[in-house]
């Protein structure tokens, strides 16, 4: 703990020196990226975040804010991301951009359907002998995407109704994992030194699970409307308000997609202020479902919202919603899920001319698949005895339907203005098959 402590008050003192007035013009923070994060490894590189408070009246909101990200993360992932947003680029419309290209080449994969996929920890344990010892990296896969994303909120006349539109272009590229990238500069008796054996991603290609057109990726360009419903007090960390949103997303086929599809998304949040300024309780419910047409396997996992809030937006599992559960555990045609939080900020001060808090959150987060995706069994099993491994589809499949994932935890914040928050979050899976201990550090609230 002292450890994080360091690290979070490290990028603290570096923004504050580099900020300007706090409540009035451009407020400028940069930070080298360094965090942590279970899923992916420690990141590094840098980031800038601009805030333009503009003559201070609506301090803590903000007229403008530009983003930029360059970093890498050690288990080979990448972020190269501009996002801009602001409610004052459009007259009566709120506006947010994002450009990113995010190359992973050790993205999570387990299947489908939640508890219907077993997890096996010891196929990943390397302390372990071969056998049961895989790899350590069984459940990865190499995934890049390209993403640019529009999303516009406006006005319903003069109470707190918007409605919500959107164009997404992304390409998704996945494929094998790349086992040479990984054993560079390792000696093959390093016990680190991966071995050449089929991941879960292969037994999944070949069992034609995942066809081949897919296993290739492709684009998909999605057309998103919907309407909200919004209250909140403040963006960054409410102690009041509601934040509804649903909507439809559309991706037709005409565009370069594989094929046309359709997905629903409702998501429900709402804020309670337990002590003024200082104490707050915060839950959000979520729900998505697909209404129609065949979703790339590349995209089940993404989690629709009428506007982005961090680099990425997918799962269920990870630091974006489920957190504790291993990224990308909880994948269906429809899931539900659900965060209740408690927010303290426990003690304010100034620095360098501008406004700090330090704070703590404490959350259960749980998920569910409520619509599995179809998985031909006997495809499976038939490709089991192709390679006369001798294994059963029960050590891959379960045919069960899922059940709750829950997992606890708890979190560090570090706020400067509001707005430029430093998190720290720990949560623990409450079934092994959900994984064990999960550790992340980024930006903001989970929401």
């Amino acid at each position: 703990m002292k450890k994080l402590i360091f690290i979070m008050l490290t990028g603290l003192l570096a923004t504050s020196v580099m900020a300007q007035e706090t409540k009035t013009g451009w407020n400028f923070g940069a930070l080298p990226a360094v965090t942590y994060s279970t899923d992916q490894g420690f990141q590094y590189g840098a980031l800038v975040n601009l805030f333009d408070y503009g003559d201070g009246s609506i301090y803590p909101d903000y007229f403008h804010r530009i983003y930029i990200e360059a970093s890498t993360f050690t288990k080979g992932s990448s972020i190269l991301r501009v996002m801009y947003d602001s409610d004052y680029l459009i007259k009566g419309i709120r506006y947010a951009v994002d450009l990113s290209y995010m190359p992973d080449f050790a993205y999570d994969f387990y299947g489908f359907n939640g508890f219907g996929s077993v997890y096996n920890s010891d196929w990943t344990n390397d302390e372990l002998s071969s056998p049961p010892y895989r790899s350590r990296l069984f459940y990865a896969m190499k995934r890049h995407l390209f993403r640019f994303k529009n999303d516009f909120i406006g006005n319903i006349g003069e109470n707190n109704w918007h409605w919500n539109a959107g164009l997404s272009i992304q390409q998704f590229k996945p494929g094998v994992l790349d086992v040479d990238k990984f054993n560079k500069g390792k000696d093959p008796d390093d016990p680190k030194y991966l071995p050449d054996v089929p991941t879960l991603f292969e037994y999944y290609t070949g069992a034609g699970i995942i066809s081949g057109e897919e296993a290739d990726g492709g684009w998909i360009t999605g057309i998103k409307g919907g309407i909200s419903y919004d209250t909140r007090d403040q963006h960054a960390c409410p102690m009041s308000g509601i934040w509804a949103e649903t909507g439809i997303e559309v991706v037709p086929e005409f565009l370069g997609a594989e094929s046309s599809f359709g997905k629903l998304y409702l998501t429900w949040r709402q804020y309670f202020t337990l002590k003024e300024d200082d104490l707050s309780f915060a839950y959000r419910l979520g729900y998505q479902q697909t209404l129609f047409g065949d979703v790339p396997f590349y995209y089940q996992g993404q989690i629709i919202v009428s506007e982005l809030r961090g680099a990425t937006s997918e799962g269920l599992g990870g630091s974006k919603n489920l957190r504790g559960i291993l990224r990308n555990r909880v994948v269906g045609n429809g899931i539900a899920y659900a965060n209740a939080e408690l927010r303290w900020k426990m003690v304010r001060f100034r620095f360098i001319n501008q406004n700090f808090y330090l704070g703590t959150n404490y959350f259960v987060d749980a998920g569910i698949v409520t619509d599995p995706v179809d998985i031909d069994r006997n495809a499976f099993q038939s490709f089991l005895n192709d390679i006369e491994t001798g294994e059963s589809i029960d050590d891959f499949l379960t045919g069960k339907k899922d059940a709750p994932h829950v997992a606890a935890g708890l979190g560090l914040k570090i706020a400067m203005n509001e707005n430029f928050i430093i998190s720290a979050d720990i949560g623990k899976a409450l079934k092994e098959q959900d994984g064990n201990m999960e550790f992340y550090i980024g930006l903001n609230y989970l929401f």
